[in-house]
């Protein structure tokens, strides 16, 4: 039987084309509805977050907790969706709680502290090093926690300044999305605050070693993750699109776009997409749609933000995970 890690946690919380023409664009592909998700609850939808794709090919995305209502929906549900967008199966995490990350069993969703509790943290997104080692976010003090591959106790394995969440800032988390290059000697982490992406090298001793900015800019990047290429594929959860930008720190191309709702209260394309996944064969991106009213996260409205209040359902989006060429748009 599969099982997954997953973090339990309350906050689940100019792009310059280098080298383009003033008359090329971006092609920014189509994005399509996976799944509609339906209520943790009779009557009472919550948000999701944490997407990850399984060995068996179904998308894993456990709710958010609360709703674009700002409610708190009472359960905290792991839904499983085929690649064809059907509901699998439904199941309520069993001791949730801020502050843990939980070992889940994905079928009938019974759980056990994996670690933790973390007191006052906000964890957030989770990656693997080559040994199996767990490495999460922690977005409200700007840490990265190291955990065992067997679980147990948490330590502290970078609390770099860059990693600090912002003050005043919208919103105002830190640490965020997580992943490490295909080699495993460096860690990238996205500064949702500050709109960058920070680059932890990996000492051979497996410490973290120096942070520095690899690229800054980003519209609130949020889930991060990094294809064959080591290119960086990023949620910028603000903008509603998906940034990616090559080893180098170039953006290489920007995806999907948010085109408004439609008559059932359902987003068409990306509204504050925060996690993202590659299907099993890389053909497929799919992206979780976290829909958030910024204000009940305790930060100032956003561009969007009144747009997510019109939402009735939360979605996962599809989209081919492919970076097109710019096109030239025709004159004629």
């Amino acid at each position: 039987m599969t099982r997954f890690k997953i973090v339990a946690a309350m906050f689940g919380l100019m792009i310059v084309a280098l080298g383009a023409t003033a008359a090329s664009a971006w092609e920014r592909g189509d994005v399509d509805v996976l799944a509609v998700l339906p209520d943790v609850r009779p009557g009472v939808q919550s948000s999701v977050e944490g997407l990850t794709v399984g060995p068996d090919g179904n998308i894993y995305v456990p709710s958010f907790g609360f709703n674009t209502k700002g409610a708190l929906t009472g359960n905290a549900v792991l839904f499983v969706i085929s690649p064809n967008g059907h509901l699998v199966r439904q199941v309520t995490i069993t001791n949730f709680g801020a502050g843990t990350v939980l070992d889940v069993n994905p079928h009938t969703g019974a759980s056990t502290v994996f670690a933790g509790p973390i007191a006052n943290s906000a964890l957030n997104a989770l990656t693997f090093d080559k040994a199996g080692n767990v490495y999460v976010s922690d977005s409200a003090n700007g840490i990265i926690w190291k955990i065992g591959k067997n679980g147990g106790a948490a330590t502290a394995w970078s609390s770099d300044s860059l990693l600090g969440p912002g003050t005043g800032l919208t919103p105002g988390f830190g640490a965020n999305g997580v992943e490490f290059s295909n080699d495993g000697k460096v860690l990238f982490v996205a500064n949702t605050a500050f709109h960058q992406i920070i680059q932890i090298p990996m000492n051979p001793n497996g410490t973290a070693g120096k942070a520095s900015i690899f690229i800054t800019g980003i519209n609130a990047p949020d889930g991060i993750i990094v294809d064959r290429d080591d290119n960086i594929w990023i949620c910028a959860n603000q903008e509603d699109e998906i940034v990616v930008v090559d080893k180098t720190g170039k953006v290489i191309a920007k995806l999907g776009d948010f085109r408004g709702i439609d008559e059932n209260g359902i987003a068409r394309g990306l509204l504050f997409p925060a996690s993202l996944a590659f299907s099993n064969d890389r053909s497929t991106l799919y992206v979780s749609n976290l829909t958030l009213f910024l204000p009940f996260a305790g930060a100032q409205a956003a561009i969007d933000s009144d747009w997510t209040l019109q939402v009735k359902g939360y979605t996962v989006s599809q989209l081919p995970a492919k970076i097109p060429p710019l096109f030239e748009p025709d004159e004629h």
